[in-house]
């Protein structure tokens, strides 16, 4: 058994405001849920769902929580080796009560994608609850805790991790025993254990492709908005900053509707002259304008019986939005130079950047076209809003690119996945995207992804300050604390006692960064920052 560290960071983050009736886990409100709650909720749900369904809710909601939980552990230890920060999750599941673990192996290297781990889990409330209602069963009960743990590992790793219950206590065994191995090393998974809920999965091999997944409450929340639209031709309205996927997001909801066998059209209305706007909205009849030999159909006509997408509508012109609003009220049009209408049946989904509603009070947009397409509004979150999103778009991406540019890559560094989950994104999902397919062009063959093909040149200095630098991976360099501070002050209080200024202290910097580094100049330089010419040289001036 691995010796697991204290919990001390974990329960100093924990706040309890009886006065208020609220619990606080950093700036995350929670509740306390008794075992009888849980028990009946289980049951409730067992029933009114079936056993398949239940489970699957219970699993994705762990699954979520253990990606969730990964991010924070990558900040909460930063100076710890891997298996100190790999014991958040253990120690966290087990600070919210669902049993206590005990980390039996864990064997990893993130650059082969290897992963294996066996993990022994005591007094499973899960299993509790369900021994109490149904007595002993023939499969493994504890779903929200295989959840969970597949959802920690996967987003610790970078890659998809099935944690799996070998043993149960619900199958009266004497504790909960898990193994752990990445999704593509197991013989067989059912349905929940897939990384990717089968019912969200496309029609075709190609539209596969364009699928992303996510398991964040923002994901879910857009995600359950479409679902409840499915059976409806209610517009939609996507909003949200630029590179979030709101494109993706509308393919979702044509393939989950019922015009998914239909065409599906998109126009991103930013990328048409004005002037052009119209003929590609509506189509252009012969004889029109000069070089119109033929009649040429329109987004609306090439999308009917489908979906047609309009992405940026804010940058449609006055008459092109009073156009397209008949076109919504009316289901006609007429083409550009042509005097007969033409009918069109479409469901018309739109996407914006930028705020309609400012927009419309100042009268750069229709009101009335915007109250037309704002019947269901879906708001899109920014990719630094759901962080737990990220190791799934990495691996999705990096199997992408590695398909399309017929290249064999390994998997991440660990240091490459932590630079990954740290990054802000101002580009969003689809810088991530861009960063993937550039690492895939650029590492070798049956190598993995470092953080040389993910940053280059200047955008190195968007790594976030003294992250993922080291080599054993390790995530370093975290905001500078109170004690961190009072060292410092501590150091300079001592140097000026003794009369000694900046250079002194630069050079006690330095060697101490070249003893951490046990001599190795190279790793005193990327702790310090600097290059490795910039280090000899200062390594020179003070004669070492």
């Amino acid at each position: 058994m691995k010796q697991l560290p204290g919990y001390a960071d974990l329960t100093k983050r924990l706040r309890f405001s009886p006065e208020q009736g609220r619990i606080w886990r950093d700036s995350e409100r929670c509740v306390l849920l008794s075992q009888s709650a849980l028990t009946t909720l289980r049951s409730q749900l067992v029933v009114q769902l079936g056993l398949a369904r239940a489970r699957r809710l219970f699993w994705d909601m762990g699954f979520a929580e253990g990606a969730r939980c990964a991010v924070e552990a990558k900040e909460l230890r930063p100076d710890r080796g891997f298996l100190e920060a790999f014991a958040v999750g253990p120690q966290a599941h087990a600070l919210t009560g669902f049993g206590w673990t005990e980390i039996e192996t864990l064997d990893s290297d993130s650059a082969s994608g290897h992963f294996h781990g066996s993990f022994v889990v005591h007094d499973s409330i899960e299993a509790a609850v369900h021994l109490a209602t149904d007595g002993v069963s023939a499969d493994s009960v504890c779903w929200l805790q295989t959840g969970f743990a597949s959802g920690f590992a996967s987003s610790f790793a970078g890659q998809p991790i099935v944690m799996r219950e070998i043993e149960c206590q619900g199958m009266g065994d004497g504790a909960c025993l898990l193994h752990a191995r990445p999704e593509a090393e197991w013989p067989e998974l059912d349905d929940v254990e897939k990384s990717v809920p089968p019912q969200m999965l496309a029609n075709s091999q190609a539209d596969r492709h364009e699928f992303v997944p996510g398991v964040s409450a923002g994901y879910h929340a857009v995600r359950n908005m479409i679902e409840r639209a499915a059976g409806t031709d209610a517009s939609l309205l996507f909003l949200g900053e630029t590179g979030v996927g709101k494109e993706v997001f509308a393919k979702m909801a044509h393939r989950a509707s019922l015009r998914k066998d239909a065409p599906f059209v998109a126009l991103n209305c930013a990328a048409i002259p004005e002037g052009l706007i119209e003929a590609e909205l509506f189509g252009v009849a012969k004889g029109a304008y000069t070089g119109a030999v033929a009649s040429r159909p329109g987004r609306f006509e090439l999308a009917h019986g489908g979906t047609l997408f309009l992405d940026e509508i804010s940058m449609l012109s006055p008459l092109a939005q009073s156009k397209v609003l008949r076109v919504i009220q009316e289901g006609e049009f007429e083409r550009v130079g042509d005097t007969r209408t033409t009918r069109v049946d479409v469901r018309l989904l739109a996407a914006s950047n930028i705020d309609l509603e400012t927009a419309m009070e100042a009268g750069h947009f229709r009101a009335d076209l915007f109250f037309r397409l704002a019947t269901l509004p879906i708001q899109v979150p920014p990719l630094r809003h759901r962080r737990e999103d990220i190791p799934g778009l990495m691996e999705h991406f990096r199997a992408k690119y590695a398909r399309r540019h017929r290249r064999e890559v390994a998997g991440f560094t660990a240091r490459s996945i932590n630079a990954l989950l740290m990054h802000e994104y101002p580009g969003n999902v689809r810088e991530l995207e861009r960063m993937v397919e550039r690492a895939v062009l650029l590492v070798n063959d049956r190598e993995a992804i470092d953080l040389r093909h993910l940053f280059l040149g200047s955008d190195r200095m968007r790594i976030r300050a003294g992250l993922a630098l080291t080599n054993d991976g390790r995530v370093s360099g975290a905001e500078v604390g109170k004690e961190q501070d009072q060292s410092i002050s501590h150091l300079v209080g001592l140097l000026r006692q003794k009369g000694e200024g900046l250079k002194a202290v630069e050079s006690r910097i330095v060697e101490a960064a070249l003893e951490a580094a046990r001599g190795n100049v190279a790793q005193a330089a990327r702790d310090l920052g600097l290059t490795r010419r910039q280090l000899a040289s200062r390594l020179e001036k003070i004669g070492r």
